[in-house]
This record gives C-alpha cells, sequence and structure tokens, in this order.
C-alpha cells in the first residue's frame, strides 16, 4: 500500500517528538520513501541523525540548507509528496498553518504542498482546548486537512487530559487507510448533483433557495479522492467548484432532469445532492413584469421529480438521496428512500443551528433500507462527505463482490 510512495514527516518541538522515530522508522519498513523535516525545536528533543539514520535520507533543517542547487529544496520537497504527515504537531504550527505563515523550512513546504496533509497534534490539554487553537483546527479540517485525533493521559507537564500524540500504530495506520480510500471508487463514474435550481418569472426575477452547492461540491470532491471520474452538474452556487472534475451547469429543475438523464446509463453512482425546486411558474413572461396592481398572483406547476424518476429507471446504478427536512426526519427520509427507490437517504433538519444550507458545516442522518445506519454529529462538510463517501464505497464494493464459492 505505502510501496515507493513519498512521504514527508514534519517534526515539531514537543516532547512528542521522540514517537517520531517510531513513525518514521514504521512507514519506511511499510516501504514509503520518508523525507524528515524537523523544526528548530525539534532537534532540541530528538537528534537529526536518529531519523536521517531511520529514512536513509538527509534531515531537512534549514530553509537556506540547498542540498541540490538546481532546485530549490523545499519546493523540491512538496512537490515530491504524495502524502504530507506531520507528527507531532504542536499549537504553533497549527497556527502557522492556518494563518498561512511560512518562517522555516516546515511552513514553507506546507504553504508549497498540494497533497494530502495528515496532522497529528500533541500539546497540554489546557492549549489543545484554547479557542484560537480550536479555531485554526476547524479552519484546517474546512481546507481538507485530516487529523488524528490525540489521546487522553497523563501528560508530559504533569496534567491529565486530553492532548497526548496519537500512538505511532494510530498514526501509521491513518496514513494507509487514507492511501486505501484512494482507490476505493477507481473506474467508477459518479454523478452529482449540486446548488439550487432556478425557476424564472421573468428575464430578472426568479424562485430559488439557499443552497450554495457546499455540501455538493464537497462530495464530488471526495469521490475524486478515491478514484472516480466525477461529473457535478451544478445549478445556482455560491462555493467555489474543485478542481479534477467535469463541470455541467443546468439552471431549472427541467434543465437538471434533462443533464441528469444524458448520463444516468453509464454512472455507476448518482448522489442527488441538489435542491430542486418542487414548483416553477406556469408562464415565464418574456420581458420584465412592470408593476401594476396591489397584488400579483402567480401560478405555479409540479416540477417533475429527478429522484423519482432515477428510482423508476434505476437498473446498476447506487442511488443517493437527499432529504432537507424541519421536522420527523427520520420518517420522511425512510418514506423518500422507499417510494423513490433509493439505496442511502441523507437527511437533515435544516432548522438546527450548523446544518443545512450555506453553513460550511452539516449534522446528517444517513438511512438505508434496514432504518438508520449512522447519525453523525455536526462536521465540516468536507468531513461529512469524507464519511458519506467511505460509506457509500463499502455498499457499492460490497454488493459487487464475488459471492462464497459452494
Amino acid at each position: 500500500m505505502l510501496q515507493g510512495k513519498t512521504i514527508l514527516l514534519g517534526i515539531t518541538g514537543g516532547i512528542a517528538a521522540y514517537k517520531a522515530a517510531t513513525i518514521c522508522s514504521r512507514l519506511t519498513q511499510a516501504g514509503a520513501n520518508v523525507r524528515v523535516i524537523m523544526t528548530e525545536s525539534a532537534t532540541k528533543f530528538i537528534s537529526p541523525l536518529t531519523l536521517q539514520t531511520l529514512s536513509r535520507h538527509p534531515v531537512y533543517l534549514d530553509t537556506f540548507d540547498e542540498f541540490d542547487p538546481a532546485v530549490v529544496a523545499h519546493i523540491d520537497a512538496a512537490d515530491s509528496a504524495d502524502l504530507v504527515l506531520v507528527a507531532p504537531a504542536t499549537a504553533n504550527v497549527l497556527g502557522k498553518m492556518a494563518n498561512g505563515l511560512a518562517d522555516d523550512f516546515l511552513s514553507t513546504t506546507l504553504l508549497a504542498a498540494t497533497a494530502q496533509v495528515i496532522v497529528a497534534p500533541a500539546m497540554n490539554v489546557h492549549m489543545y482546548a484554547h479557542p484560537a487553537v480550536e479555531r485554526n483546527m476547524a479552519l484546517l479540517a474546512e481546507r481538507g486537512v485530516r487529523f488524528v485525533e490525540p489521546g487522553t493521559g497523563n501528560l508530559a507537564c504533569g496534567y491529565v487530559g486530553k492532548g497526548r500524540l496519537a500512538e505511532p500504530e494510530e498514526i501509521v495506520f491513518a496514513v494507509k487507510q487514507w492511501f486505501a480510500s484512494r482507490t476505493e471508487l477507481a473506474g467508477k463514474k459518479v454523478l452529482i448533483t449540486a446548488g439550487g435550481t432556478v425557476e424564472r418569472l421573468d428575464p430578472v426575477r426568479y424562485l430559488t433557495n439557499d443552497s450554495s452547492g457546499k455540501m455538493g461540491f464537497a462530495l464530488a470532491e471526495a469521490a475524486a479522492n478515491r478514484g472516480a471520474d466525477v461529473t457535478v452538474i451544478a445549478a445556482r452556487t455560491t462555493a467555489a467548484p474543485i478542481g479534477g472534475v467535469e463541470l455541467v451547469r443546468a439552471e431549472s429543475a427541467e434543465e437538471m432532469l434533462q443533464a441528469v438523464l444524458a448520463r444516468y446509463e453509464s454512472a455507476d453512482l448518482v448522489i442527488k445532492a441538489a435542491a430542486v425546486a418542487d414548483y416553477r411558474p406556469v408562464s415565464q413572461a418574456p420581458s420584465k413584469i412592470k408593476k401594476s396592481d396591489e397584488r400579483l398572483v402567480v401560478e405555479l406547476e409540479r416540477t417533475t421529480d429527478i429522484l423519482k424518476t432515477l428510482g423508476e429507471r434505476k437498473t446498476h446504478q447506487f442511488l443517493v438521496g437527499f432529504a432537507a427536512e424541519t421536522e420527523n426526519v427520520a420518517s420522511y427520509a425512510m418514506d423518500k428512500l422507499a417510494r423513490k427507490h433509493c439505496d442511502l437517504v441523507v437527511a437533515n433538519d435544516v432548522s438546527q443551528e450548523g446544518a443545512g444550507f450555506n453553513a460550511d458545516t452539516n449534522v446528517v442522518q444517513v438511512f438505508g433500507p434496514e432504518g438508520l445506519v449512522e447519525a453523525l454529529p455536526q462536521l465540516p462538510k468536507r468531513e461529512v462527505a469524507e464519511r458519506l463517501l467511505a460509506r457509500i464505497a463499502e455498499r457499492m464494493n460490497a454488493d459487487t463482490a464475488p459471492g462464497d464459492a459452494e
């Protein structure tokens, strides 16, 4: 799994730095090419010679140490990485990462890296719970940084609480798990809808909703990270699209329906995360409607139910629907799953703080034919997407696994 992968191991200045030697050794034994970056503070706790011996490579220490005049060392290191692991990560380096500071080899490399970053924090219990540290970690999580949570126990400072570096075995497992997830949907065609549809009254006015597209784009990113060929059909969105996926714009419910149906036959996984209008104006004025009477009556008609249509036409596709509710979430979700022939329904109470439209976080419940599958607490939408795609990939792979031989 790690054979031939280049992993940058950043080590910062805390007593837990000594555990980095074991992490480096385990990664190297697993076949990874480990390149170590140490901050000046880290060298006070563990010798660079130890890490050089274990990694079989020179250790990066100073931004101005250039081993090869043909390249800029910190840029070359960043470009070479398949993964960046910071363990242990102090409160200081978390602050630098969150705020884009770059004043040593590690921070400049992190700023230049485009590979996935995994961070294993380690610090005093009160430092870990400080609002500034919590804010920095939340911001980094929104940007896609993954965390290996610290353990709870006796700390070097004498306190007992959360802040102890996760054990090397846990950290190495997290690294292996990330690389394993890269192939979960390899070769699969994934179709995702995002954003809120627009139903026009006239050229300047329309009916829509508060959907930002953040959840749909996060799901697309998570699917692409798992090796899938991803197409996003997006209506009105305020979130920035992501790279590496095909983006198709469809303004109205009817346009989205046609765009989805045109690609449905070849899709392996379809996730309907868009907020599609249930009704549209019966007629659309060709020019701006002028004020006249005190009241304006607009007649609406039902739009085609895209998810229901997909469920009725389903052959091999794994179909996931979303249900934005304000009450009776479980009963409405299970009803939708049955009526629309979904394999899973992801439901949330959009009246709940931190959930639903336009927020950076979400609180969801996942339902399958057997009932509640999983209930996720309030998490950044990227983390929600990662967990949902892991669950979906697990079920898809189970469905396609060969049966036991008789």
